[in-house]
């Protein structure tokens, strides 16, 4: 489809069409490459597509990318737009139709002009064909300009602020520790567990068992004490341990790669001379800093819950175990825990401050027609019940 866009502030010889994997592929790549060196001149973290400009929304069942045209006939790709639509809990078992909106770029030739405001209106309207209530966006609190855009222009309303754990990739291997058993769950276990500790969460997706089907999925562990008799391959699982901490491994090295760029040489040179003593001495167990200057994938931690007496012990040694498996995975540079704010399970999540940040910005939107009046119980105009956020791995 192709929609000419009215707005007075925008270009007239731009149009909104949904994204063609090969006419437009080398055009979305170049206007991303564009984009990632407009960002430059300090440190910044820069993600690549791995060439392939809609794999970070394939994992979705509904799913579209649309793309900004300037020009008569086959103009100039200078936005794009990414949107997916999910049902999901919004608290106390309730669930809903979310859209969840991703991947807005515009040419840095081309802002300020409307563009950013248009293709988030045309994904809105998709979504709501789809059956959308809801959409929402997130990104890092100091995003200014996409804040903005979102709560200013697009009547967005800031919503949740989950906390963003990272845990880079060292040389050595973590220890685990003693008396603690670690097994991996089946995924019709793994979604009957999921279903029963998040019923009350907020983001719960209701597709969960494609989820922990999908490829991408490495698999969900469980941690216990081992003198408790539990057997996870049980026909029928009435209880679980007394005491114990799941989560679930999602490998995004096959959807994108991230890497850092604009740092000095003596930044670089000290932060791989610590790599290198680190693998060369690894029994004096060195806080090293990763190889994060070339490509490094990342798996996202998810499904994160614990509960008794002994839980934030089993929870820490289940993410050493997670961060061994990611150490064996060659490429993986780091892993990766969002959880919310008030979340208990946040202060057993190990992490370095330099790599996390406090907040994350989440935007909500309800959609529909103005003249809709929200009623008081409205999701985006309370506080959440629950301190759980489920957070979706495919959203990264």
């Amino acid at each position: 489809m192709s929609v000419k866009v009215a707005a007075e502030y925008v270009p007239k010889l731009v149009a909104v069409r949904e994204y063609d994997e090969e006419r437009d592929k080398v055009a979305v790549e170049e206007l991303e490459r564009r984009c990632e060196e407009g960002q430059q001149g300090k440190p910044s973290l820069v993600t690549d597509l791995m060439g392939d400009p809609i794999c970070r929304v394939r994992p979705f069942p509904i799913h579209i990318m649309l793309v900004a045209e300037y020009g008569e006939g086959e103009g100039e790709i200078v936005g794009v737009i990414r949107g997916c639509v999910k049902t999901v809990t919004r608290g106390n078992s309730v669930y809903v139709k979310l859209a969840y909106i991703l991947g807005l770029r515009v040419s840095p030739m081309h802002r300020r002009l409307g563009i950013g405001t248009t293709l988030v209106q045309k994904l809105e309207e998709w979504c709501k064909q789809k059956g959308a209530e809801y959409a929402y966006m997130a990104t890092d609190c100091t995003n200014e300009a996409s804040i903005n855009l979102f709560t200013i222009k697009c009547s967005y309303k800031k919503f949740r602020t989950p906390t963003m754990l990272v845990q880079p990739v060292h040389a050595h291997y973590k220890p685990i520790g003693s008396g603690i058993e670690i097994v991996k769950l089946t995924p019709q276990l793994s979604e009957s567990i999921y279903r029963r500790i998040f019923a009350n969460s907020e983001f719960f997706p209701g597709d969960i068992d494609s989820i922990l089907r999908n490829k991408l999925n490495y698999g969900t562990f469980m941690a216990f004490p081992k003198n408790f008799s539990w057997d996870p391959n049980a026909e029928i699982i009435t209880n679980l341990p007394p005491s114990f901490a799941i989560l679930s491994v999602w490998n995004t090295k096959e959807v994108f790669k991230l890497q850092v760029k604009g740092v000095s040489a003596l930044a670089y040179a000290g932060c791989m001379g610590t790599r290198l003593l680190d693998a060369c001495l690894p029994w004096l167990r060195l806080p090293s800093f990763p190889d994060v200057f070339r490509q490094f994938g990342v798996h996202v931690l998810y499904g994160l819950h614990m509960e008794g007496q002994h839980a934030s012990r089993l929870m820490k040694s289940l993410c050493a175990f997670a961060h061994n498996l990611a150490r064996d995975d060659v490429g993986c540079g780091a892993v990766v825990a969002e959880v919310g704010q008030r979340d208990p399970v946040r202060e057993a999540i190990p992490h370095w401050k330099r790599f996390s940040w406090a907040e994350d910005m989440w935007c909500i939107k309800r959609l529909g027609d103005e003249s809709e009046k929200c009623e008081p119980s409205d999701w985006m105009n309370r506080q959440s019940s629950s301190s759980v956020i489920f957070v979706d791995p495919r959203d990264f």
